[in-house]
């Protein structure tokens, strides 16, 4: 959420760096209800004031046995109480609009974001690796004759229906160790400290992270108003949602596997083969708070925590930085890792690495206390997968696979499969 402060101070630049989503001008209308708000919270102390002022007043009237001022003064303590409350029952309501108002509103991105429209305007700014060089026909991962017998989309349609898949066998076991290996590296060489946290949460923890209000149906609701988290970045950001923390105690580096569960209302249509857009999927997540001096350093340091995955396994990839117009709500800065896919001949993203600075805090009421005194400070967070577990097994089915349909599997993941090293032709780990 943004600081209502610093849009008062600045119309101007606020709309402009909205305009740089393709937000409409709204400054005006934000001012004039904080404008009716505050005129309120003042009409309010006004009349408490007078009505003070009244209620000492009565009793000295009564004291010099005056009853007309006495009965005066007393009406007047009544009207200015029912003025006082009329006034602050505005107050509220005008403060509800502006929140309501806020709360749909994106961050505002960085000076140094790309101006663009769509993913067409993002920028690489990194690559590594060679895509390999095929003697054959590379295919995608749901038709690899290994790769066929772990992987039913028949059965998971029957018992979910679209968008859901069955592993079992050999590909299972992979998916599993893919998951195992991401967080043992991140905590054992990255420094990110291991996490496990519901995948139910309260409304007012996807209001946190910005989920709600204006994106509702790309999540889940329970029948009792519960949220399935489309990511643990929900669970792991809001770990500090309302607490104001001592500035020592930051950094904060969390990782967590978890399911996450989405919708997907508004990609109809869309990467319907496969495995690579499912409503219910597993990813690793790393999350960070940090001093708001600190922020833009971790960006680079989550980011390359991700991509030291995809360099382990052997996987080519490039980052991106996103453009305006293709960055998630509550970012103000984003790096895509987008893996080499043979099967489609493209790069498709496997992690998006998010700095959010104070818009998320501002919605959690965040902070730090600064350790040299002062007034308590909102933190910043950051989020990025580490990695989206389903997309990463798409990659390493997909680059290592053989003509005949096998698979060799990474070097760096043989360990989590007690030395195991292929998917055979016939879906078995040997």
């Amino acid at each position: 959420m943004h600081d209502i402060r610093a849009i008062r101070e600045n119309p101007a630049a606020f709309d402009a760096a909205l305009s740089r989503r393709g937000v409409a001008p709204v400054s005006s209308d934000v001012l004039a209800i904080d404008e009716a708000r505050r005129a309120a919270i003042h009409a309010a102390e006004t009349a408490q004031a007078e009505q003070n002022k009244a209620s000492k007043e009565v009793g000295a009237a009564k004291g010099r046995g005056d009853e007309a001022e006495f009965e005066r003064l007393r009406a007047l303590v009544a009207a200015k109480k029912t003025e006082m409350a009329d006034m602050q029952a505005t107050a509220k309501a005008e403060d509800e609009r502006l929140t309501a108002l806020l709360l749909t509103l994106p961050n505002l991105p960085h000076d140094d974001v790309p101006d663009g429209t769509d993913e067409d305007d993002n920028v690489e700014t990194h690559r590594w690796g060679t895509p390999r060089a095929f003697d054959f026909d590379p295919r995608e991962h749901y038709d690899l004759a290994g790769v066929k017998p772990g992987m039913d989309f028949e059965t998971a349609a029957k018992l979910s229906g679209a968008r859901f898949v069955v592993l079992s066998g050999g590909v299972a076991r992979i998916h599993r160790a893919l998951a195992q290996f991401m967080l043992d590296t991140h905590v054992e060489e990255n420094g990110l400290s291991e996490t496990w946290t519901p995948v139910l949460v309260r409304e007012e923890m996807m209001l946190g992270t910005g989920q709600l209000p204006k994106f509702g149906e790309d999540s889940y609701q329970t029948t009792n108003g519960w949220w399935l988290i489309p990511t643990s970045e929900v669970t792991l950001t809001n770990i500090v949602n309302g607490l104001t923390v001592d500035e020592d105690t930051l950094p904060r580096r969390y990782v967590a596997h978890s399911q996450c569960f989405r919708s997907e209302a508004g990609s109809a249509g869309r990467d319907t083969a496969g495995m690579l857009r499912q409503h219910q999927f597993e990813k690793v997540e790393m999350v960070s708070v940090t001093h708001p001096n600190h922020s833009r350093a971790e960006l680079d340091r989550m980011t390359e925590c991700a991509q030291g995955i995809l360099e382990r396994l052997g996987l080519p990839y490039r980052t991106v930085a996103l453009c305006t117009g293709d960055m998630g709500f509550g970012a103000r800065r984003t790096h895509d890792i987008e893996v080499w896919l043979p099967g489609q001949d493209a790069y498709r993203e496997i992690s998006s690495v998010s700095v959010c600075d104070a818009f998320q805090a501002r919605r959690m009421n965040a902070r730090f206390k600064p350790a040299g005194g002062g007034k308590p400070e909102y933190v910043h967070t950051l989020n990025g997968s580490g990695l989206a577990v389903g997309r990463c097994l798409i990659a390493v089915l997909e680059n290592g696979q053989q003509e005949d349909g096998s698979v060799d599997l990474p070097e760096a993941l043989h360990p989590w499969l007690r030395g195991k090293t292929r998917l055979s032709a016939d879906g078995t780990l040997v």
